[in-house]
Parts: structure tokens; C-alpha cells; sequence
């Protein structure tokens, strides 16, 4: 008889958010989705290295307005992607989403700077425009708790981009980030 391995509270936590994610996100028409949804698994993977760096707060936040809007019927990727797709505008103009883009863009220039060769397809206003029409989708709730997070990171010397791009290193076979970097000449 095998011995069941105990699950924490955090890995619980995103699994129910990639459950109700993957299912919006396969149902979604959208140019940008219809290469990545033949690969559930990477979606997964990706999107769970990136949770990984999340608290529990934020993530406890996150599923409540993931559920919250999945009982209204609404499909939250897909909103996403007409959104990136110029469908429907963006309409959020808090102070928390611009704060967080700010941090996000200099973790994403600091990558860049360190990681040439993986994140030579992350500069630009694309990755700007895509990371801001995700954020449209947050609640004010999880805006501002995960805006906590990142203000959190930034004095302990964290790079949550660097972070999220090391643990899809290690899962798909490399030691680390550099590792993967070197393989990439």
C-alpha cells in the first residue's frame, strides 16, 4: 500500500486555479490562444511556475475571483484575449495595476540584461500590452495584494520574472535558469 503524499495548502491553491484557467482557456477563440491550446500541458506548467511565486494570500484572492466570475459566466481568458486583440478596450486604471506594470517592466529588463538569449522575444510593448490586458481581468482585491507581493520581493532582492522563468527550468530538465541560458547559444 502506497503512502499518500501530503499536499500543502498553496500547491491545492493552484491546482483549482489552473483547473478553471485551462478550461476558459481551451474554450477561447482568439488568434494568440490557438498555437499554445494544443499544448495543455505547457499551459499548465507555465502558468503554475508563475503562481508558484505567488503567496497564498493572493492566490486564496485570485481563485475566490476566478470562481466569483466563473458563477456569473464569464470567461476571464477570454476576456483576456479580446482584450489583447483590441476587441473590447481595458478599462482599469488603478494605481496598483500601473504600479505593478512598472515593477514587472524593470524585472523584465533586468532579465533581459541577464538572460539575452531567453528573453530576446520578452522586450517591447507586446509583453507590456499582453501583461496589462491579464491584469484588466483582476479584481481590485487581488490588484492590491498582489501589488503587496511584488513590494514585498523588491527589498529581499527578488526577481518574480527571473523566479517563474528558474522553476520552468527545472521542470522541463535544466538546473537553472543559466543552465537553459547556455543551452540556448
Amino acid at each position: 500500500m502506497t503512502e499518500e503524499v501530503p499536499r500543502d495548502k498553496k500547491s491545492d491553491l493552484i491546482n483549482q486555479i489552473l483547473e478553471i484557467e485551462l478550461q476558459w482557456f481551451l474554450n477561447v477563440n482568439a488568434e494568440a490562444g490557438a498555437e499554445c491550446q494544443q499544448h495543455p500541458e505547457a499551459f499548465k506548467l507555465i502558468r503554475g511556475s508563475t503562481f508558484e511565486t505567488w503567496s497564498e494570500e493572493i492566490l486564496a484572492l485570485y481563485l475566490e475571483h476566478l470562481v466569483d466570475a466563473q458563477s456569473k459566466g464569464k470567461n476571464l481568458v477570454r476576456e483576456k484575449y479580446a482584450k489583447i486583440e483590441g476587441l473590447i478596450p481595458c478599462v482599469n486604471t488603478s494605481e496598483a495595476l500601473n504600479d505593478i506594470i512598472k515593477i514587472q517592466e524593470d524585472w523584465q529588463k533586468e532579465a533581459r540584461d541577464k538572460y539575452p538569449r531567453m528573453f530576446r522575444g520578452e522586450a517591447g510593448t507586446e509583453s507590456a500590452r499582453y501583461f496589462r490586458c491579464e491584469l484588466d481581468t483582476y479584481s481590485p482585491a487581488v490588484l492590491e495584494s498582489y501589488l503587496n507581493d511584488l513590494r514585498t520581493a523588491l527589498p529581499e532582492g527578488k526577481n518574480l520574472v527571473i523566479e517563474t522563468y528558474n522553476k520552468i527550468a527545472q521542470k522541463i530538465g535544466y538546473s537553472s535558469l543559466e543552465e537553459w541560458e547556455q543551452a540556448r547559444k
